[in-house]
C-alpha cells in the first residue's frame, strides 16, 4: 500500500539552533510511517543577515561585506558544531557555499539589483537544508536533499517570479515521485527558485509557505503542514489584542479573505494550489506538535464562528479633490488611478463621493512625496498620518464598539461580513 505524503514546511524559527534543529528531527520521527516532502527556510535571522551584506556588496565596501559573511558563517558553523562532534562531509559542504558567498562579492554589477539579490540571498536555504538534511540523516537515515532550483521552474520577473505551472510539475513528478519510493523524506528550499536560463529566483513574500503549495499540488499530496511557533492560526495578532481565540477550521476562501485584509496568515499565492486540489491545510506548533492546530480546507461551516480582528497601525489618509471643483467623474478616477499606478501605490482602503476620492495606505514617506508629486498639478491633495486601519470580520455591534471605543471614525465601511475602519486617536 501506497505511504500517505505529507508536505511539511518549517520557517526560519523552527531551525533557529542546535536544539530548534534537533526538535524539527523529533517531530518527523512522530510521522514515520508516512512519506514526507520538507521545505525550509533560512535559519533564525539568516535573511535579514544576508541582506545587510548584500547592501555592502552593492556598495562595494569590502570590509563590511567580509565582516558581516564571517558573522552569519560563524552562526552556521557553531550550529554545525553544536549538532555533530564531527561529520567532514556536511563541513565540506557547508565551507563550499561560503566559498561562493564570498566570491559573489566579485559578481558583475551589469546585472539588475534584483537579479543579484535573488542570486545572493538564496545561500540562506541552502544552508539550512544542507544542516537539516544531514541531521535527519544521522538521526533517522532515510532523506535525501533535493534543489528546488531544479524542479521549481519560473520566468524572470527576479524577485517575486511566477511558476511556470506546467514545467514545474513535469520536474517535480518526473524527479520525486522515484525518489520517494527510496527515500522518506526529502529535503529542499523554500522561496528559490530558478528561471529557463538557470538563473536563481524567488518567489516573493511567504515564498517559503508557496513553495510548500507548489511541491503539494504537484504531487497532490495528502496534506500540507506550516508549523510555526503559535498553537495554530489566532482571530487576531497578540501585539495587539490581548484576549486573542484559536481558529480550529477554516476555509480556503475565508484565510483568502483574511490574508487580503492584511491578517498574517498564509498568503493567497500559497492557499490557492491547495484551494485547486482541495488538499488540507494545518498550521500547528513545533513547540506543541501533538496539538491539533488549525485546519484550513473546503468546509466553510466553522468560518462565521469567532469574528477576527485585523490591525493594520501607521496608516496615511489621502483626500483627493479636483481643483476646479467639478464633479469626480469616471474620467478623473481613470486619470487618478493612472497616476498612483505610476507611482506604485498600494491601496488598503479607498471611497469617493461627489466630489472627493479618499484612500488609505501604508506610511512610506517616498510615496507620500511621490503622490504629492503626481497628482497635486490637478488635484487638492490633503493627507492625514498616524492612523489605525481595523477591520473585523464576522462583526456584530457589539465588536464594533470595542474596536472604536475612543477613537475617531475617519472613514468606515461595512459589507455583510467585513467592517472596516479608520481611525484616529479622539
Amino acid at each position: 500500500m501506497k505511504k500517505p505524503l505529507l508536505v511539511f514546511k518549517f520557517g526560519g524559527a523552527s531551525v533557529k539552533d542546535a536544539s530548534a534543529i534537533s526538535n524539527v528531527v523529533a517531530i518527523l520521527e512522530r510521522y514515520n510511517t508516512q512519506n514526507i516532502l520538507l521545505v525550509v527556510s533560512a535559519m533564525g535571522k539568516t535573511t535579514n543577515n544576508l541582506e545587510h551584506a548584500f547592501e555592502a556588496f552593492i556598495e562595494k565596501d569590502a570590509e563590511a561585506f567580509k565582516t558581516r559573511v564571517e558573522t552569519i558563517k560563524k552562526y552556521h558553523t557553531s550550529i554545525v558544531d553544536n549538532l555533530f562532534e564531527h561529520n567532514a562531509p556536511l563541513r565540506q559542504e557547508i565551507e563550499s557555499i561560503f566559498n561562493q558567498v564570498e566570491t559573489y562579492y566579485n559578481q558583475d554589477l551589469s546585472k539588475s539589483r534584483a537579479q543579484l539579490y535573488d542570486g545572493f540571498i538564496s545561500f540562506g536555504e541552502l544552508l539550512s537544508s544542507k544542516i537539516l538534511q544531514f541531521k535527519i540523516n544521522a538521526d533517522l537515515k532515510i532523506s535525501k536533499w533535493l534543489d528546488a532550483r531544479k524542479h521549481i521552474l519560473t520566468d524572470a520577473l527576479y524577485q517575486k517570479a511566477n511558476v511556470n505551472w506546467p514545467a514545474t510539475i513535469a520536474s517535480i513528478c518526473e524527479t520525486c515521485i522515484p525518489e520517494l519510493e527510496k527515500y522518506t523524506i526529502l529535503v529542499t528550499q523554500g522561496f528559490i527558485a530558478a528561471n529557463e536560463s538557470g538563473e536563481t529566483t524567488t518567489l516573493g513574500r511567504e515564498g517559503s509557505d508557496y513553495t510548500a503549495g507548489i511541491f503539494a499540488h504537484a504531487l497532490e499530496s495528502d496534506s500540507v503542514t506550516i508549523w510555526k511557533d503559535v498553537p495554530g492560526m489566532l482571530n487576531a495578532d497578540p501585539k495587539f489584542f490581548e484576549d486573542t481565540i484559536k481558529l480550529d477550521r477554516i476555509s480556503f476562501r475565508e484565510a483568502i479573505e483574511l490574508s487580503y485584509y492584511g491578517a498574517s496568515v498564509i498568503h493567497p499565492k500559497t492557499l490557492k494550489p491547495l484551494q485547486n486540489k482541495k488538499i488540507p491545510l494545518l498550521v500547528k506548533s513545533f513547540t506543541d506538535p501533538g496539538a491539533p492546530g488549525t485546519i484550513i480546507d473546503v468546509d466553510t461551516s466553522n468560518d462565521h464562528m469567532v469574528p477576527s480582528f485585523i490591525f493594520k497601525k501607521n496608516q496615511v489618509l489621502f483626500s483627493i479633490t479636483p481643483k476646479d471643483f467639478s464633479f469626480l467623474i469616471e474620467a478623473n478616477l481613470s486619470d487618478i488611478f493612472s497616476k498612483l499606478s505610476i507611482a506604485k501605490v498600494e491601496i488598503n482602503i479607498m471611497q469617493n463621493s461627489a466630489l472627493s476620492f479618499s484612500f488609505l495606505i501604508d506610511h512610506d514617506t517616498n510615496k507620500i512625496e511621490s503622490i504629492l508629486d503626481v497628482l497635486s498639478s490637478h488635484y487638492e491633495v490633503k493627507y492625514n498620518t498616524n492612523l489605525e486601519l481595523v477591520t473585523v470580520r464576522h462583526y456584530d455591534k457589539k465588536t464594533n464598539e470595542f474596536v472604536c471605543k475612543d477613537k475617531k471614525i475617519l472613514l468606515q465601511q461595512s459589507t455583510r461580513k467585513t467592517a472596516r475602519f479608520v481611525l484616529s486617536e479622539a
